[in-house]
């Protein structure tokens, strides 16, 4: 229950096509690097919004310990989302289309051979590994570039620190 209360808040809160706060976008991109802070610009407004109170919540639960790979973590855990280049109702599609499937990686990477829609839909369901992709590219620390792959995965298969772990989730499914 609490998954589909986390989605329908961030379907409303897509509704509203704003980035973050002029204050919240000037602290992630002093927070992150040359590279991550590209990467930053190119997500659609409203997930810049959603990583940058991610990145708050962070920053307020783990106090001195939410380092800067920590806070880029949270900010960019979303960054794989760019590939695949689609808006509110697409990722809709996609969110349904994914729990039709279970997330089988098979058939999702079947999808991402494909062209148009499909191949769109299959690489926003692949935003994990695409987003790690993208921060491993960009230099990103180890710890940010696993928690963009392993944000969705249950707890026993992170490799970040449990307690990061678990305040980076928490945080994301506020």
């Amino acid at each position: 229950m609490a998954a589909v209360a986390h989605l329908a808040r961030r379907f409303l809160g897509s509704m509203v096509p704003r980035g973050p706060a002029p204050r919240d976008q000037a602290w992630a991109e002093a927070t992150l690097s040359d590279a991550e802070r590209v990467l930053w610009q190119r997500m659609r407004r409203t997930d810049r919004r959603h990583a940058a109170g991610v990145a708050r919540r962070v920053a307020d639960d783990l106090g001195e310990d939410a380092t800067t790979p920590v806070l880029a973590a949270a900010l960019l855990h979303d960054v794989g989302k760019i590939e695949s280049g689609l808006g509110t109702y697409g990722r809709v599609v996609a969110t349904l289309s994914g729990m039709a499937v279970r997330h089988d990686d098979e058939v999702i990477r079947d999808w991402t051979r494909t062209r148009g829609f499909t191949r769109r839909v299959g690489l926003y369901l692949r935003h994990p590994q695409l987003g790690g992709d993208l921060l491993a590219m960009a230099g990103s620390d180890p710890l940010t570039e696993a928690w963009a792959r392993e944000h969705h995965l249950p707890e026993r298969d992170w490799t970040v620190p449990p307690d990061v772990g678990r305040a980076l989730k928490a945080a994301d499914d506020d």
